[in-house]
């Protein structure tokens, strides 16, 4: 191929794992018309259609399908390079994108991205609140904060602290329904819950509670939303104790039901060891988040 252009191979690769044109842009922050000309180029200098349209957005064709892999291993190796690059960086200055859950997004993170501002303000911060699985060595973020010890190759994690968690209802609540005492009361309540995941039926199951999801009369799986319906009065909900315990509308409940702790790990590529400010970043991360979350 002459006068190639890494770009084309990202838009191809883009179409190819979210299946159209408009998606693609979303993911890599351009137009969808950008990315149209992209893939037209990229056929022309190809010689061969790489996509199909139907009406559920664009499929490979059998030579696009064949160019997958590879361009998937040029991402890869594109990663690598750039990992290496900015494991170089000898200052104090410069973004660092931090990835974490929406619940240590919104309620944890702000003050000690405050605190890092403060101790070193010629580094800038980006943050992607998201329960997602960002993928680091793709640089999608540059330290992730997860709420499980990460297994992935490559990869530096350290384990900051726990989140300990509890049951709480609004006041208004539990002034309307009366308090429970016992974990056998939770049946004559409402409680909110989770739409999709089941943490919190497997939860109630080994405190001996056989339910399913339609116990649960309000569900919702983002945790902002989440606490604000507790907070509101929607019924009994399960969140972490420094979080709900700071907010005077809250009463806690049942604190003797046994609810599993959540561990909180700090990751980063391995090859980021050497990038000074990441490393600062990094360790002010750890710092603030064992004060809040206790080690």
């Amino acid at each position: 191929m002459q006068n190639f252009d890494w770009t084309l191979i990202q838009s191809f690769l883009a179409v190819a794992e979210n299946g159209s044109f408009s998606a693609a842009g979303r993911t890599l922050n351009i137009s969808q018309p950008t990315i149209g000309r992209q893939i037209a180029q990229l056929e022309r200098q190809l010689g061969t259609p790489l996509f199909r349209r139907d009406n559920r957005g664009h499929k490979l064709t059998e030579a696009g399908t064949g160019l997958v892999e590879h361009a998937q291993a040029m991402k890869a190796a594109a990663a690598r390079m750039s990992l290496l690059a900015a494991g170089q960086s000898e200052v104090l200055s410069g973004v660092v994108r931090i990835t974490a859950s929406i619940v240590v997004s919104h309620y944890l993170l702000p003050p000690i991205l405050a605190h890092i501002r403060r101790q070193e303000p010629e580094i800038e911060l980006e943050v992607n609140p998201s329960d997602a699985t960002e993928n680091l060595l793709f640089r999608e973020a540059d330290i992730a904060v997860r709420m499980y010890r990460p297994t992935q190759l490559d990869v530096i994690t350290r384990k900051v602290g726990t989140q300990k968690i509890g049951l709480f209802a609004a006041k208004s609540y539990l002034e309307r329904r009366g308090k429970p005492e016992t974990m056998a009361d939770i049946a004559d309540h409402d409680m909110v819950g989770f739409d999709r995941s089941d943490a919190i039926i497997q939860g109630m199951r080994e405190n001996g509670m056989e339910v399913d999801r339609s116990f649960f009369k309000v569900r919702c799986d983002n945790q902002t939303v989440y606490f604000e319906a507790v907070r509101a009065g929607c019924g009994i909900g399960v969140f972490p104790i420094n979080i709900a315990s700071t907010d005077p509308t809250l009463v806690r409940v049942l604190p003797m039901v046994r609810v599993p702790e959540l561990p909180i790990w700090l990751t980063a590529p391995e090859a980021l060891r050497t990038s000074l400010r990441i490393r600062r970043v990094y360790d002010l991360l750890a710092e603030g988040l064992k004060a809040v979350a206790g080690g």
